[in-house]
């Protein structure tokens, strides 16, 4: 079994055909045939259900693709290793992020550690912390912001740099909208505009309200911070979001207020694997996180 063979086959699998397979790879149609025939020969199997101009995976096909997958990234993760094994400064970080750490605390951080390490570059993945935590769990990335942070991950280790309040945001001629402070019960009654169903900040708002009696009435639904601020600013309803995302000057249509009773905030931290070791420059990054937020704590950020 050649690596070449594997690479034409998870192609072909991937774009379910192979003269499409054979261009992006650019190399005849005939060898990406010819290299898939022999792998089948070798295991003694059929890996692809052929007719027509598609051709699909048969079952075994998807089992294999699916281990071949695993098989690839860790040679990959193996020769990224050799490679900044050699040199650290000049490796790439594959880096997740969540929608609710995009807009400050990315851009602020890569931004820092680029200044004293320009030649290291990232590759960046966005999704849904439980995304992140499995693509950390798989090794599609090794590093990922989170929030909250899990303490107890069976297969990634979590690491908290500070922890933030979760405050309301109103239209600006809501009831509410010149109060200092309010109860989230006084909500109660109001439509909510939250993130969707899977991400955890909606799982933490619903258990918020949960917490003081009510379950929290969702008119709109988003993906994205800027989209859910701009429904609470066109008096579409009511949100409550991390403060870092509320820490820009904004909108003059909607207020911030901060929360009184229950006291609610989250944890923002990194994962990383477990059970193996992150790439050099990857470590590099990890050890200048940990100093760029002991510093902003000792500033009183």
């Amino acid at each position: 079994m050649e690596l070449r063979q594997l690479k034409y086959f998870i192609k072909v699998a991937e774009l379910e055909h192979v003269s499409e397979a054979a261009d992006q790879l650019h190399v005849a149609q005939s060898a990406v045939s010819r290299q898939i025939a022999n792998l089948e020969e070798e295991l003694g199997v059929e890996l692809f259900l052929r007719g027509g101009r598609k051709i699909r995976l048969t079952p075994v096909g998807e089992v294999f693709l699916e281990r071949i997958k695993m098989a690839m990234t860790e040679i990959e993760n193996a020769e990224r290793d050799v490679r900044e094994f050699l040199n650290p400064e000049s490796g790439t970080i594959r880096l997740g992020f969540p929608t609710s750490l995009a807009a400050k605390t990315l851009p602020s951080v890569i931004s820092a550690f680029r200044k004293e390490h320009p030649q290291i570059g990232f590759q960046l993945q966005q999704g849904t912390v439980n995304d992140l935590i499995d693509a950390v769990k798989i090794g599609q990335i090794d590093l990922a912001f989170v929030s909250p942070v899990p303490l107890n991950n069976q297969n990634v280790k979590g690491d908290i740099f500070f922890t933030e309040k979760i405050q309301a945001l109103l239209p600006r001629y809501h009831e509410f909208a010149q109060n200092d402070h309010l109860r989230l019960d006084q909500l109660k009654h109001e439509p909510f505009v939250l993130f969707r169903q899977g991400y955890i900040m909606r799982d933490l708002v619903t258990q918020a309200c949960q917490q003081v009696g009510f379950e929290p009435r969702a008119a709109f639904e988003g993906e994205d911070v800027d989209t859910i601020k701009g429904l609470v600013a066109a008096g579409l309803g009511v949100s409550l979001l991390p403060e870092i995302t509320l820490s820009e000057r904004p909108s003059r249509d909607a207020r911030i207020i901060d929360i009184a009773e229950p006291n609610m905030t989250r944890t923002v931290g990194m994962v990383r694997p477990k059970h193996r070791e992150v790439a050099p420059s990857e470590q590099i990054f990890f050890d200048f996180l940990l100093n760029y937020y002991r510093k902003l704590d000792q500033f009183g950020w």
